[in-house]
């Protein structure tokens, strides 16, 4: 029972992290319908940004926050790549990806691994001083899902705003943000910004989770995150009280639990990679087949 609960903890651990970088892709693949691929460089910036600061004494919650803007900005030359240089979704994502090797390496001085341990993190300072020792044990699924549930919030608040309505027709209509007398260029861009982010975000969480940093743990994001996002939404894209932020984390959950089982069945961890692939398959073909289900029921037939 013991060891049950330990893979459900670890599970729930990691799907709230993923959880808060698949509602950033969300908002880029989704809403801003744009295959950003630089999320694989901003997941490391954001861990090498933390480790960084923690191992310069700075506080670990303004190391999130710094994080989050670093990612934000890698989003933003992201989106001035595509909008103002009129380079295609994907290179303007590989060229920012590619640049950011160079910016972690630089950021942790040449090292491929930076770690932190027995540092101040969101894990051990702060509000996990003042819970009970009960619950000390669960304090990195308590402090992981506070912090996703803090994202989910401002994200959904975010949404409801003009902006926010305009972010989201910038992906569906250009035309009527134009017509609204606002660029959708621009608002491309803070769709990305906001994306990064969150990318970042949960980097630097994860870095303070495994206190260490490295510049190759971008590799998959962008698979991870997706996927869970087309989990997500293919699941529950019915049940219509259930947020979009929502169903993405519980697809970064679901995720994380189909390979935490492969791996209980014996799974050599190097073909994890492989399988991470096969899951992102088989949620993308089952996708596509059911919107093509819900678009056959839609159309009606032609009365004579």
């Amino acid at each position: 029972m013991d060891v049950l609960i330990g893979i459900l903890t670890n599970i729930f651990e990691e799907g709230f992290i993923y959880g808060i970088m698949a509602m950033g892709v969300y908002i880029s693949y989704k809403v801003m319908d744009f295959p950003d691929l630089s999320v694989d460089g901003t997941f490391p910036l954001g861990m090498c940004v933390t480790a960084s600061m923690i191992t310069a004494g700075a506080d670990p919650l303004l190391a999130c926050i710094v994080a989050f803007i670093a990612g934000s900005l890698a989003g933003c030359i992201t989106g001035i790549l595509n909008v103002k240089l009129k380079i295609t979704d994907l290179l303007s994502g590989i060229l920012v990806m590619t640049a950011m090797w160079s910016v972690n390496l630089a950021i942790t001085k040449g090292s491929a691994v930076l770690p932190f341990y027995n540092k101040n993190t969101i894990f051990n300072t702060g509000l996990v001083q003042i819970l009970p020792e009960s619950v000390q044990k669960y304090r990195v699924l308590i402090i992981a899902g506070l912090m996703m549930l803090i994202v989910k919030i401002l994200m959904d608040l975010y949404l409801k705003t003009k902006s926010g309505l305009l972010l989201r027709a910038a992906g569906d209509n250009p035309q009527f943000v134009t017509s609204m007398s606002r660029n959708p260029g621009m608002m491309k861009i803070i769709g990305l910004a906001i994306g990064n982010g969150c990318t970042a975000l949960a980097g630097s969480i994860l870095s303070q989770q495994n206190e260490s940093a490295n510049i190759t743990s971008g590799t998959g994001m962008v698979i991870l995150s997706l996927a869970s996002v087309i989990i997500g939404t293919s699941i529950f894209s019915k049940v219509k009280f259930m947020k979009a932020t929502t169903m993405a984390v519980i697809g970064a959950i679901i995720y994380k639990m189909c390979l935490v089982a492969a791996m209980q069945l014996g799974l050599p961890t190097n073909y994890l990679k492989i399988l991470m692939a096969v899951i992102f398959t088989v949620a993308l073909v089952s996708n596509n087949f059911f919107s093509k289900g819900r678009r056959k029921q839609n159309v009606q037939p032609n009365k004579l």
